[in-house]
């Protein structure tokens, strides 16, 4: 589950280290190829509103091998567009297409002891950082030796061979109660008005997707221009500095075991801070650079682990809702932090950007505090 989770997340985060390659190649600007990551993250907040849920309709099995061979058609369709009005379109698909992970998470989550919850996450999740971590690098080297095209047709190879194996490999569920699909939708958006720690949770990874997009988006530009003037095998490489995020993870989803999740949370905040500081001070500087990433990625992925061993906690009947609504948020957050982050790098540069994360920092720091001692256990919520 975690490879699989790994290999699809990653279409999501090719583009991150390409984009000035491809504004290049489609003679396209900066504003517009920018764009991009915004319409791939708009597109899976739409794929996890209306593709997730029906993770407690039908069979997960069925529906994560569906998910993945439509994945692998847009990758290789992707590749072979000469159009820029195409390729966004197709971006948008792409986005649609990636969310199989979140289909597999909650099923993970269900196989769980519910004392190792947030243990079995934090590890699936691993996946889905390694895949963010390594989609950087690979789609870094592999441009640098043969275009930005050879790393969409590697993914839709991936991605074709893995639907196989989870056919092979998911177990399969009993048969679920009928809703009509309509309810089962309307009833993941429901949630958020219902369930009080859903919408707190929701608040918070809204913005982190917002500040972690919002760096990502531009870094490539920022990176290949004046003072480092990096190749894309560089600037792939800088997705190491993800490892930190991988690591925070599992202490994360530890503290969630224990019921310490509105420490992780504040630590998360400030981590997030600081690391927006640290980005724009010594934003011409490699080492700066690396240390304001590396914490940036740390605090990412410390809170998202922290708010799902939350979430999945609330209804356990219906965690692929439940997944599907805070997603939804959480991409939404995504895409207005690329959006926002590509306009003001056109406008003021990476000062912009890192301004713009700080605002963001405060926006979790603030309730973090405010709502350190409210419950986070299912009846309380």
């Amino acid at each position: 589950m975690a490879v699989a989770i790994g290999i699809i997340v990653a279409n999501l985060y090719y583009l991150q280290p390409l984009l000035h390659q491809i504004r290049h190649d489609f003679h396209a600007s900066t504003a517009n190829t920018s764009l991009l990551m915004t319409l791939v993250q708009a597109g899976y907040a739409v794929g996890l509103a209306f593709v997730v849920p029906m993770g407690d309709l039908i069979p997960r099995r069925r529906l994560v091998v569906g998910v993945f061979l439509f994945s692998a058609v847009m990758m290789a369709v992707g590749a072979l567009l000469s159009s820029f009005a195409l390729f966004a379109v197709v971006s948008f698909v792409i986005g649609i297409t990636s969310v199989g992970g979140q289909v597999i998470i909650p099923l993970a989550a269900d196989l769980a002891v519910p004392t190792q919850r947030g243990r079995v996450i934090a590890r699936v999740m691993t996946g889905l950082l390694m895949g963010i971590l390594l989609s950087r690098i690979v789609s870094g080297l592999v441009a640098q030796v043969a275009g930005w095209r050879a790393v969409y047709w590697g993914a839709a190879g991936l991605l074709a061979i893995m639907s196989l194996i989870l056919h092979r490999a998911l177990p399969d569920e009993p048969v679920r109660p009928h809703v009509r699909y309509r309810t089962l939708v309307a009833s993941s958006f429901s949630l958020l008005v219902t369930l009080p720690q859903l919408r707190r949770r929701a608040w918070f990874g809204a913005l982190i997707f917002a500040g972690f997009s919002a760096v990502w988006t531009t870094l490539s530009f920022h990176l290949a221009a004046a003072p480092f003037h990096y190749s894309n095998a560089v600037i792939g490489l800088f997705g190491l500095f993800g490892v930190a995020g991988v690591l925070a993870a599992n202490l994360a989803g530890h503290h969630a075991d224990r019921q310490r999740s509105h420490i992780s949370t504040i630590i998360a905040a400030l981590f997030f801070l600081l690391a927006f500081v640290i980005l724009s001070v010594g934003r011409n500087s490699f080492w700066s650079m690396a240390l304001g990433l590396l914490i940036l990625d740390a605090g990412m992925q410390g809170l998202q682990i922290t708010n799902q061993s939350i979430i999945y906690a609330l209804l356990p009947g219906a965690r692929s809702r439940v997944n599907s609504a805070y997603m939804v948020c959480a991409f939404t957050g995504a895409s207005i932090g690329s959006y926002a982050a590509g306009t003001l790098y056109a406008a003021y540069g990476w000062t912009g950007d890192c301004w713009l994360g700080v605002g963001i920092s405060l926006g979790l720091l603030i309730p973090a505090l405010w709502w350190r001692n409210l419950p986070t256990t299912t009846n309380q919520a």
